[in-house]
């Protein structure tokens, strides 16, 4: 079995520098030094003409006691990522190994079972596609509808990033369907486990060379750190050959070992035996538009153009990542910081560098710190740049100064560019079923659509004619897909993870509870005097690892207990402000009594044009637990029945009786019966 390596080729190379990289052994055993790598960094301009030296990788000390977690030991042992699943995929029991549950992420499926039965476990397992920048062909999207109804729980889900998620396969089911998306242009090759996770980028299908190049260059980067050593394959499709071409450029990054960043006669000239410590996220995206949440990810690049419009090159960032555990101040979310510029035909040498940083230094031995964000905020920006640029063989070009972001939802009616249109649907927390289901995809068979799966959950229908757009719209709103005009604001930015029942970590409802507390939630707004069109960005989820990205939230729940949550706040609607934890062990029935008086107080202090997020940042924690604790409730001026709406006191009493068993006010449901009667009754004109 090829092995691996370890940090020590990091320092030699640095031997003359005065920074100091402490060796971490955790990847080496007792065969590294049958293997060979080029370790040596040459700084050089020009790859071409770098002269490669071959020297053997360090060998383990046997007095050396390295502590490693179960899952490297599982990985190590995998003949990359082959043993035990596939022998276990052979046996009749309805479950696998816990190796297997481990190794079966790499190749993008989790072993789950339905936590609220009583008794034996029914065990079932979930799929994640691999979608580079939300891309999906109409055959694929068509295979997934199948799938879901023939041998899922009858629904797809849209993900934060940008894949499908289909859940409810038996153990018996998953060679058919693993097959069936790799032979109708899918794959879920990497959407899991201890590798770059799917590349994110806008999914706006815009011809304009920035968006392109973006698009281009996430579908790159996941070409480039895709595995290599066929395990995907021989499990699945008992080893077929599916014939796929790669841009040169991508063969070319790969294979270059000018500054000692593969192992050259490993079938994972990147990954070695080990892969990654942990999961690994990378974005793309261009200057303003941040639909992917870019400072959420291990790396974040932004597409550099001149003042012509002209591509240059790519800023880049580095160390972002989500997840934490409670009670542990030592874990954290974390925003990604600057690293710096490089020339566009860089980009996939400056990605592998940082990659292979991380590789090679991330903690192996305890995976609550094992994302890179932990790397960085250990040895500091400079000296991880100092780093990277050993394996990057140049220095970083200074960071590039960017415009202000913004969040793009591309909801509605667009044109892309080329005369064509598209069409951004909300789907409340990206989950899709029954008459919605079945309308969309009657509109994608029959108009012969690919579509874009949004960071948000969304769905994009791409290249659509003008002269289809009444009647999909028409068709679409009485299937409940409204335009966004008609949806409620609090939902367009609203989401939510999975959690209960499937998700093994969850710790309280996300999926299942956002809609009956963004109810609750714009009840709270009337009851205080905000306007319908005002919002907040509210996001949930049901643990903390933040699949769902609650940290970057105005309002941010985080499971913390049964039917209880910690409460962040502070974020803001351009995702580039960290929330802050305010409260923990709120319980879902007392939410209001934390809510009201914050939006009271928003509305009543607020400076012109101020969001929550921005409110809360300014006005202080201790400022808003004091309004908190004295809070008696809102100053209610006397009731007008809102005759805007009712023209007597009847219907006003009639529709509140109504209301009351929606648990809505009188005037949340007429707004809702007037939009969707209109919804349901335009004629596709307008956006």
């Amino acid at each position: 079995m090829t092995t691996s390596f370890g940090a020590a080729t990091t320092a030699a190379a640095l031997k003359d520098s005065k920074l100091q990289i402490p060796n971490f052994h955790s990847l080496r055993s007792a065969t590294a030094s049958s293997l060979t790598r080029n370790a040596l960094p040459i700084p050089s301009t020009t790859r071409s003409l770098v002269i490669t030296r071959a020297v053997s990788a360090p060998v383990q000390s046997e007095t050396a006691t390295v502590k490693r977690s179960k899952v490297e030991i599982f990985k190590e042992q995998s003949n990359f990522i082959r043993y035990p699943l596939n022998e276990d995929m052979l046996t009749d029991a309805p479950n696998i190994s816990e190796a297997a549950t481990q190794l079966i992420k790499f190749h993008g499926s989790y072993q789950q079972y339905n936590r609220e039965e009583r008794g034996s476990r029914s065990y079932s397992f979930m799929i994640r596609t691999k979608n580079p920048c939300g891309k999906v062909s109409n055959q694929l999207y068509l295979t997934m509808d199948d799938l879901a109804d023939q041998f899922g729980i009858g629904t797809l889900r849209l993900t934060t990033r940008q894949t499908f998620q289909l859940h409810g396969v038996l153990k018996k089911d998953l060679k058919t369907v693993m097959g069936t998306i790799i032979r109708n242009m899918g794959s879920t090759l990497g959407a899991c486990g201890d590798l770059n996770r799917n590349v994110l980028a806008p999914a706006a299908p815009l011809v304009r060379k920035d968006y392109l190049l973006a698009q281009q260059t996430a579908e790159n980067i996941a070409a480039l750190l895709s595995p290599q050593s066929g395990f995907y394959y021989d499990i699945w499709v008992d080893g077929e050959k599916i014939l796929s071409s790669e841009p040169p450029e991508v063969v070319q990054a790969r294979n270059d070992n000018s500054h000692g960043t593969n192992f050259p006669d490993s079938p994972e000239p990147i990954y070695g035996t080990q892969f990654l410590p942990r999961k690994f996220k990378i974005a793309v995206t261009v200057p303003t538009d941040n639909s992917v949440d870019i400072l959420t990810n291990d790396i974040g690049v932004v597409v550099v153009t001149d003042e012509a419009g002209e591509p240059q090159g790519y800023n880049i960032y580095v160390g972002g990542g989500m997840g934490r555990t409670h009670r542990m101040e030592t874990t954290f979310p974390r925003l990604a910081e600057p690293l710096g510029y490089v020339p566009k035909e860089d980009i996939l040498y400056a990605v592998k560098a940082i990659v292979v940083t991380q590789r090679e230094n991330g903690r192996r031995d305890d995976r609550k710190y094992s994302r890179m964000k932990y790397l960085i905020s250990s040895w500091g920006i400079e000296k991880f740049r100092s780093v990277v640029e050993q394996y990057y063989g140049k220095k970083f070009e200074p960071f590039r100064v960017l415009p202000e972001w913004e969040f793009k939802s591309y909801l509605g009616w667009h044109e892309q560019g080329d005369g064509k249109l598209f069409y951004g649907l909300h789907v409340d927390n990206g989950r899709i079923g029954g008459k919605m289901k079945k309308t969309l995809r009657e509109v994608i068979e029959k108009y012969d659509l690919n579509v874009r799966i949004t960071p948000n959950q969304n769905i994009i229908l791409t290249d659509v004619r003008s002269s289809w757009k009444r009647p999909i719209t028409t068709t679409l709103a009485q299937a409940g897909l409204l335009q966004p005009r008609f949806v409620d604001p609090l939902n367009i930015t609203a989401m939510a993870c999975p959690a209960f029942p499937l998700c093994p970590l969850a710790i309280t409802e996300a999926e299942r509870g956002i809609p009956d507390i963004l109810k609750r939630i714009r009840a709270v707004f009337e009851k205080v005097g905000l306007r319908y069109s005002e919002s907040v960005v509210v996001r949930i989820t049901g643990c903390p690892n933040g699949c769902a990205r609650p940290y970057m939230a105005e309002l941010g729940l985080v499971g913390d207990g049964p039917n209880s949550y910690q409460i962040w706040l502070g974020g803001n609607k351009k995702q580039t402000s960290l929330a802050r934890s305010f409260m923990d062990k709120v319980k879902l029935h007392d939410l209001e009594k934390v809510l009201e008086p914050l939006f009271y107080y928003w509305k009543q202090k607020r400076q012109s044009k101020e969001s929550f997020g921005d409110f809360t940042n300014r006005l202080g924690f201790d400022k808003l637990k004091e309004h908190i604790e004295k809070w008696k409730g809102p100053v209610v001026a006397p009731s007008r029945h809102n005759l805007k709406l009712f023209a007597d006191k009847e219907t006003y009493d009639a529709m509140d009786e109504l209301a009351k068993l929606q648990n809505k006010s009188a005037h949340q449901l007429a707004m809702e019966i007037i939009r969707n009667y209109v919804a349901s009754n335009q004629n596709g004109k307008g956006e």
